[in-house]
């Protein structure tokens, strides 16, 4: 289904972005493995990939830097062919931490690095998709944009702006042919949500009609819809990926239940999404 595409997926090493890799592979995509620190991750995938027939890249780069963004896109370009679909999906860690006690640095860093990784990947890919009339860019959000929590201010604007500035893509680049999506997932159990206590991980289950957690692998699915062509006429849209949490009063579980200092300290880098 997706023969001939080349897909650029950031922070794809592990979690969302390696299902994703994974998923649009067995489905005929070439995909480029980004990665920040951990290269024997990366390679994992795309050896992964690669075992099952898959075509399959592991380029690093910090994608809050536009030179390091330029020379990894090239890189792609060069050795998989033009890109034309990119996912956004590389993990900017945020504190969970009391606003009156948050330093403006910190919050800042978050919300500056959500919009650079944003900014710099789509940019870059962008001639590739404007010379061929056609292109697809999913980003990964996250149900706290609409709904945060206690202590995820600076997580809950940053993908507030992510929202917004994927719709104006969306409105921008739609004329030419580039459709922009969003996937925000609810509580999925990742390496970055590993930290919670188990505690936490029942209570969000209970609060879905699905009664359980979130996969990567269920981010991944949603991802794979919006690459279809069979998708070709959404653009601009937001996809919960949470088993139905947004809906509201849907379980028994109740948050506040859990004592949040469990959760992780004040300036710990985990998220809840």
């Amino acid at each position: 289904m997706l023969e001939q595409r080349v897909v650029l997926i950031t922070g794809a090493s592990r979690g969302i972005g390696a299902a994703t890799a994974c998923l649009l592979a067995s489905h005929g995509a070439a995909v480029a493995v980004n990665y920040l620190r951990n290269a024997a991750a990366a390679e994992s995938v795309v050896q992964d990939i690669t075992r099952r027939g898959g075509r399959a890249l592991a380029v690093q780069a910090d994608i809050r830097v536009r030179g390091e963004v330029e020379q990894m896109v090239n890189t792609v370009r060069n050795q998989l062919g033009p890109i034309d679909s990119l996912v956004i999906n590389a993990h900017i860690g945020a504190p969970i931490a009391p606003f009156a006690s948050m330093p403006w640095e910190t919050f800042a860093e978050k919300l500056t690095g959500e919009m650079q990784a944003a900014f710099y990947c789509a940019q870059a890919v962008l001639p590739d998709m404007l010379a061929s009339k056609k292109g697809c860019i999913v980003a990964t959000s996250s149900g706290v944009a609409q709904s945060p929590p206690i202590g995820a201010s600076a997580h809950s604007v940053a993908k507030s702006a992510l929202n917004a500035f994927m719709r104006a893509l969306a409105l921008e680049l739609g004329p030419s042919g580039i459709r922009v999506n969003i996937v925000a997932p609810g509580f999925i159990l990742t390496d970055n949500t590993a930290p919670f206590p188990e505690q936490f991980k029942q209570v969000m289950a209970s609060r879905t009609p699905l009664r359980r957690n979130g996969q990567p692998e269920d981010v991944a699915g949603a991802i794979l819809l919006f690459m279809l062509d069979e998708a070709g006429y959404i653009t601009g849209n937001l996809l919960h990926v949470d088993g139905g949490d947004q809906i509201g009063q849907a379980g028994v579980g109740d948050i506040s239940a859990v004592n949040r200092s469990q959760v992780s300290a004040p300036n710990s880098q985990a998220t809840i999404a």
